[in-house]
C-alpha cells in the first residue's frame, strides 16, 4: 500500500518516472535496497519508516532532486555522496573522464588537475584508475571540497589528491607546477544567465547556481581556462572541458584567439551534441 501511495503521489506531482522513484524512496525509508522491496511488499512498515517515507516523497513532490534526497549518485561505476553544496554528477560528464584517459599520456609522476571538482567525481574516478599520478582538485567552494574529500576517502584515494580552494586555476600558482601539468580537466559552469530562469525546478531551485551559471554567454569559464592553462601545461599537455549544447564553435574561436594550442577536437555525446573539447598545448 505504501508503495502504491508513493507511486500515485509522485505521478500526480508530474514525475515522469514515478514507479521507479517510488521504489527507491520507499526502499530508502524502510532501510532496504530497492531490489529487496519487491519480495517484501507485504512487510509491515514501522512508524518511523512510514514517517520517513511520507517526508521523502513530499520532498520529491516539491521537485527536490532524488539524488539529494537519497544522498548518492553513481558515476563511472562508483557511488558518490552528494548534497546541495555540489552539482549532481551527470552521465555526460563520464565522457570527460573517458576522453582524458584515452588522449592522455600518463607516465609515472604525471600531474592532472580537476578544475571545479564539486563532488570530486572526476578527480576521484581518475585517482582510482591512474596509478602514480599526482592529482590536484580545485574548487572555489569550501563546502564542495568537503564533500569531495569525503568521497575520496570513501573510495580509498584520499592520499592521492591535493585539494585547493580558489578561483579556477589560481590555486595552482602556489603549487610550483608551471609547465608541469599533463592534463587539466574541467566541467565548468556553462549555462548562460538568460537560460537560468527557464531551467527545470530540480536544477534551478536546488543545485548550486555557482556551479552552473557562467555569465552572459555561457562560455566565460572556457575562455578563462584556455587563457590560463597555457602557463601550467607541458608541451602536448591536454586541456579537456565539457561543453553546453551549441557552444563548440564559440570555444573553437576562443582557442584560436588565445593561441598556444594545437589539434583542437570535439567529441559528441550519445545525443550527438559536441560535449567535450580537447586542446593540446603547442610546443
Amino acid at each position: 500500500m505504501l508503495l502504491t501511495w508513493a507511486h500515485r503521489s509522485l505521478e500526480r506531482a508530474g514525475s515522469t518516472n514515478a514507479s521507479q522513484e517510488a521504489l527507491w524512496l520507499v526502499a530508502y525509508a524502510c532501510g532496504m535496497k530497492h531490489h529487496e522491496l519487491a519480495s517484501r511488499r507485504d512487510q509491515t512498515v514501522s512508524a518511523e519508516g512510514l514517517a520517513l517515507a511520507e517526508s521523502v516523497v513530499s520532498r520529491r513532490m516539491a521537485h527536490e532532486p532524488l539524488q539529494y534526497i537519497l544522498g548518492t549518485q553513481e558515476f563511472c561505476g562508483l557511488d558518490f555522496d552528494v548534497n546541495p553544496a555540489v552539482l549532481i554528477p551527470r552521465p555526460e560528464t563520464e565522457l570527460l573522464v573517458q576522453e582524458t584517459l584515452r588522449e592522455g599520456r600518463f607516465i609515472e609522476g604525471a600531474v592532472v588537475v580537476d578544475v571545479g571538482t564539486g563532488s570530486g567525481c572526476v578527480a576521484v574516478t581518475l585517482a582510482t584508475i591512474l596509478s602514480d599520478t599526482r592529482i590536484f582538485a580545485l574548487d572555489c567552494s569550501w563546502d564542495a571540497l568537503t564533500v569531495a574529500k569525503s568521497n575520496a576517502e570513501k573510495h580509498g584515494v584520499g592520499d592521492k589528491i591535493t585539494w585547493k580552494e580558489g578561483d579556477l586555476l589560481s590555486p595552482l600558482r602556489e603549487c610550483h607546477v608551471d609547465g608541469a601539468v599533463d592534463a587539466i580537466v574541467s566541467n565548468p559552469p556553462y549555462i548562460a544567465e538568460e537560460i537560468w530562469a527557464g531551467l527545470q525546478p530540480e536544477v534551478r531551485d536546488f543545485e548550486p547556481r555557482l556551479a552552473l551559471v557562467a555569465g552572459r554567454s555561457g562560455t566565460e569559464f572556457h575562455e578563462r581556462l584556455l587563457h590560463d592553462a597555457r602557463q601550467f601545461l607541458v608541451p602536448g599537455g591536454l586541456l579537456v572541458m565539457e561543453l553546453g549544447q551549441g557552444q563548440a564553435p564559440h570555444v573553437r574561436r576562443a582557442a584560436e584567439q588565445a593561441g598556444g594550442y594545437t589539434r583542437l577536437q570535439t567529441v559528441n555525446d550519445e545525443a550527438g551534441i559536441e560535449r567535450v573539447v580537447i586542446a593540446r598545448r603547442a610546443g
